[in-house]
């Protein structure tokens, strides 16, 4: 368990908390919260993260995963927020992946005892920091290697910072062209047979991100991802023979292709074997979002049959409109600093005279261009100076981190605020 609800008890609201009322300024996030405000009282621009949606999305991931014999360990980084880890893991979740060392020391200050590492660690600093916190029996930690180089820089530091157990380590396949990894199954086995041979580090199985592969739902694409997954399979088979007791792990998923994944893993015989744990890291699934993932994930709304899982909604953007210097052209307040556009700009979706007056659709409005701090909607009609819009926004790996505090309303059409997740980038 960690320690929010200190944090929650203890973190005070400042003036440099982007969007929190005048009245906020000085209290702590659980006594602003206690006094229920509504999202009226907050300041333009705002990201605001639906409470009513995200607990759907937990609990039908979490479900789905069950079912399959899969565990999940969510990729932290995507919301760096330990509220909304504890959900996760309050869900069944078996840790949290995270992408950085600084993310790991972060995380364990938090409290955070079951962390992956979806990366190498080969800074000498890093490591003596990772030594000191093997101390602690109860931490489990899992990184990831792709070359014999790292093996090597992993196997220095550690011995010379007196590591008191191995690290468990997952051999990294990649694909040629692709991010990371070893680029073939007999290079990968190459580096597990450095890391076995070694006393500081533990093989501890097989890991790969197949995102990096594909951006689309095309077949092309998917027949792409599956060939690495099984390639992935057969690497794993390959290097059974250099494990050594302890746990397996195969390792997996982002939030567009984790079907796949389970498919592949299924064929592999996930969830049959309790010493080994097949495992996903879908992170961006809490929140979904209404761009990338909604037109890539095998969950979206408009891609689901009827009767498959649904992932809602649940991050939204609020600007105000600051100018309509001509016909069919409104600035709203909210730019580059505030919203993710790295995978698709905002999208349009409602407008309201003010926050906590009744949404409309805004149909046929787009966002042309985002400033720093100034969005571009183009429209037919036009929008007065003072009223807000509600946009969709696309992937939330770069949404979150432009936030030190976000609101959580109970649900989208309510406005009243639950909670103010705090972020740690």
């Amino acid at each position: 368990m960690m320690n929010d609800d200190l944090l929650h008890a203890s973190d005070v609201l400042t003036s440099t908390d982007k969007g929190i009322p005048e009245r906020a300024i000085g209290m702590t996030i659980a006594d602003f919260v206690a006094t229920r405000p509504r999202l009226d009282e907050f300041w333009t621009p705002l990201v605001v993260l639906d409470d009513s949606a995200m607990h759907h999305n937990v609990a039908t991931m979490a479900a789905w995963c069950a079912d399959r014999g899969l565990e999940l360990m969510p990729h932290g980084k995507t919301t760096m927020a330990p509220t909304l880890w504890q959900r996760q893991l309050d869900a069944g979740a078996a840790g949290i992946t995270l992408a950085t060392m600084g993310q790991v020391r972060t995380a364990r200050n938090l409290g955070v005892s079951s962390i992956m590492l979806a990366n190498s660690a080969v800074d000498e600093r890093a490591l003596r920091y990772l030594a000191g916190e093997l101390q602690d029996e109860s931490f489990r930690f899992l990184c990831w290697a792709d070359s014999l180089q790292t093996v090597d820089a992993m196997d220095r530091a550690l011995r010379a910072a007196g590591a008191p157990r191995p690290v468990d380590v997952l051999v990294e396949l990649g694909a040629e062209g692709a991010r990371t990894g070893a680029r073939t199954i007999e290079a990968a086995t190459r580096v597990a047979e450095r890391i076995a041979a070694t006393s500081t580090l533990r093989l501890a199985g097989v890991a790969g991100y197949e995102g990096a592969l594909a951006h689309d739902r095309s077949d092309n694409a998917q027949h792409v991802v599956r060939e690495y997954l099984q390639s992935q399979v057969r690497l794993h088979e390959s290097i059974r023979r250099l494990y050594g007791p302890g746990e397996i792990y195969i390792t997996a998923g982002g939030s567009a292709y984790f079907d796949i994944v389970a498919e592949v893993y299924a064929e592999a015989g996930a969830g049959t074997d309790p010493s080994t744990h097949f495992t996903l890291r879908s992170g961006a699934y809490i929140v979904h979002d209404d761009g990338f993932y909604r037109q890539i994930s095998p969950f979206d709304e408009a891609r689901a049959s009827a009767d498959a899982p649904r992932l809602r909604t649940a991050m939204h953007g609020i600007a105000r409109v600051v100018s309509q210097p001509e016909h069919g052209l409104a600035l709203v307040d909210g730019g580059k600093r505030d919203f993710p556009y790295d995978e698709g700009l905002p999208i349009p979706r409602q407008t309201a005279t003010e926050l906590g007056e009744q949404w409309r659709a805004l149909d046929g409005a787009t966002v042309t261009a985002l400033n720093d701090q100034h969005a571009f909607v183009r429209m037919q009609g036009d929008l007065a100076v003072g009223a807000v819009v509600a946009l969709g926004l696309s992937h939330p790996c770069t949404a979150f981190d432009k936030w030190r505090v976000l609101p959580v309303v109970d649900s989208w059409d309510s406005g009243v605020v639950t909670d103010l997740v705090r972020t740690y980038f």
